[in-house]
C-alpha cells in the first residue's frame, strides 16, 4: 500500500510539519509506503487552472499530481487557520480531481490551542466527499501541536 500525505503547513515557524514526519515515520515502521508531500519544498502557484486542464500546468503540479495519482490512500494535514484549514493545503487541493477520486482520504489537524484544529477536521471532510472521494470515519486532531513532538519529529510523551 503506498499513502501520500499532502501537508499543507507552509508559514515560517510551521510546527505542522513535526506531525506529517512522525506519520510518515509510523507508516513506514508499519511497511506501508509513505509518500510525504510537502507543500513548503513543492510550492504551488494560486491556482488559474487545474493541472489536467492547463495548457502548460507548473512543473511542481505535474510532479504531485503523478505522485497522488500513484497513492492507494491520501492523508491531508493541516493546522487550523481562523477556524479552517490552510490556505497552501485548499489552493493544492483545487489544482487536482481526478488524483482523489474515488480514493480513501484521512484528515490530520493540527492547532497551537486545545481542541485540534477540530474546524478544520470537518472542512476537510466535506471536502472530501466534494470531490467524490471517500472519507476516513476517524480523524486526527492534534491539540497543542508546539508541545507534542520534539525537534527530531519524535512524540513526546507526557508524564
Amino acid at each position: 500500500m503506498k499513502v501520500a500525505i499532502l501537508l499543507g503547513s507552509t508559514r515560517m515557524g510551521r510546527q505542522t510539519h513535526k506531525a506529517a514526519h512522525y506519520i510518515t515515520q509510523e507508516l513506514t515502521n508499519r511497511n506501508i509506503e509513505a509518500d510525504l508531500i510537502d507543500l513548503a519544498k513543492n510550492p504551488l502557484p494560486v491556482l488559474k487552472e487545474r493541472v489536467g486542464h492547463h495548457p502548460d500546468p507548473p512543473e511542481n503540479g505535474v510532479k504531485i499530481s503523478n505522485r497522488l495519482d500513484r497513492a492507494d490512500a491520501i492523508l491531508w494535514i493541516s493546522p487550523e487557520y481562523h477556524g479552517s484549514i490552510s490556505g497552501g493545503l485548499k489552493n493544492a487541493i483545487d489544482y487536482f480531481w481526478s488524483e482523489f477520486q474515488k480514493k480513501p482520504i484521512g484528515a490530520v489537524t493540527t492547532s497551537a490551542g486545545g481542541f485540534g484544529g477540530i474546524n478544520a477536521s470537518h472542512h476537510l471532510q466535506q471536502i472530501i466527499l466534494s470531490i467524490g472521494a471517500f472519507p476516513m470515519p476517524q480523524k486526527l486532531l492534534i491539540p497543542q501541536v508546539h508541545a507534542a513532538f520534539d525537534d527530531s519529529y519524535a512524540l513526546k510523551m507526557k508524564r
